[in-house]
């Protein structure tokens, strides 16, 4: 019968090989998060509104680094049942909170760089430090509010005895539900963080792309700078769009729509291959406030190099 078969399904066993890369992430992603965090707190000119949320975006990395520990235990094969409630309630949530923290704080900083460059009097109230800070604040309560009762919703009484369980064996129809409706929101701050990614960054390429007919020093830093962002812009495509594809057919497994064994391991790789790429985006975004923050460049040339200063090649004012 169909229901025995889904019920000895085992979708997660094959989890070595992701446990070993996200060690490496984990490692690379510490190591360069801390030098921001240095860098940030020895700026003297931390307090630009960009900067705001550059720094609620270390903020939210440093929150998924707690996190990856308990994951990666998981997949090196720990069976524990009291790692894998752990794991579903806490550790699982809180890569969730990072991942759209960090996508509608990315959204922000693209929609900033471009309206520092147009320089519009009507908009500068959006440039304000005090606005960045509100706008801080409505994102973390935005995504604690999607994420924190996967947390506080109680998991099933009777849970059954089998080896390698899934969050979704753990959930009760509660917890099932809310878990579906926190993915369909997550898809759509996904959707509107991506139009003013690429609209924002793309006006920037637009503007830049424009300036290659003027003199040679400026033609040479709006060079560096369209390189720069459209590199950004495309570790933006490569760590987040995969993901979001996969997320809502997998999701249909969770909440028993799709139970064929064959097609659910298929979308559960599927799904686990695109959040690998989705959580290295711990290691682009130190190089992510290299290119944008001069403050941030500047500490950072000031320690590694032995020259004092390196040429502007963004569109920071």
């Amino acid at each position: 019968m169909e229901s025995a078969n889904a019920s000895v399904c085992v979708v997660n066993d094959n989890m070595v090989p992701f446990a070993t890369v996200y060690i490496l992430i984990f490692l690379i992603g510490m190591t360069a998060s801390l030098v921001a965090l240095w860098a940030f707190i020895t700026s003297r000119s931390a307090k630009k509104c960009i900067n705001v949320y550059l720094i609620n975006l270390l903020t939210s990395d440093f929150l998924l680094m707690l996190a990856l520990p308990v994951k990666i235990a998981k997949d090196l094969g720990n069976d524990s049942k009291s790692l894998t409630i752990f794991y579903c309630q806490v550790s699982a949530p809180l890569i969730y909170i990072n991942m759209y923290a960090s996508i509608i704080f990315l959204a922000f900083v693209s929609v900033q760089r471009y309206l520092q460059i147009t320089r519009s009097s009507k908009l500068l109230r959006l440039q304000e430090v005090g606005f960045a800070v509100l706008m801080s604040l409505v994102v973390w309560f935005l995504v604690l509010f999607i994420n924190v009762p996967n947390m506080a919703i109680p998991i099933k009484e009777n849970i059954e005895d089998k080896v390698r369980l899934t969050c979704s064996d753990l959930k009760g129809d509660l917890g099932k539900h809310w878990h579906a409706l926190s993915v369909f929101l997550g898809m759509a701050i996904f959707f509107n963080s991506s139009v003013a990614v690429l609209l924002s960054n793309g006006l920037v390429l637009k503007r830049l792309w424009g300036r290659r007919e003027s003199d040679p020093e400026e033609q040479d830093n709006a060079q560096h700078a369209f390189i720069n962002i459209a590199l950004v812009t495309l570790a933006y495509v490569v760590c987040f769009v995969p993901y979001h594809i996969v997320r809502m057919p997998y999701t249909f497994t969770q909440i028993k729509v799709i139970t064929e064994c064959a097609l659910k391991k298929s979308l559960f790789l599927a799904k686990e291959s695109t959040l690998l790429l989705a959580i290295l985006h711990l290691c682009f975004d130190p190089v992510l406030y290299f290119v944008i923050c001069r403050a941030f460049r500047h500490q950072i040339t000031k320690a590694f190099s032995k020259r004092g200063s390196v040429p502007t090649t963004d569109t920071e004012s």
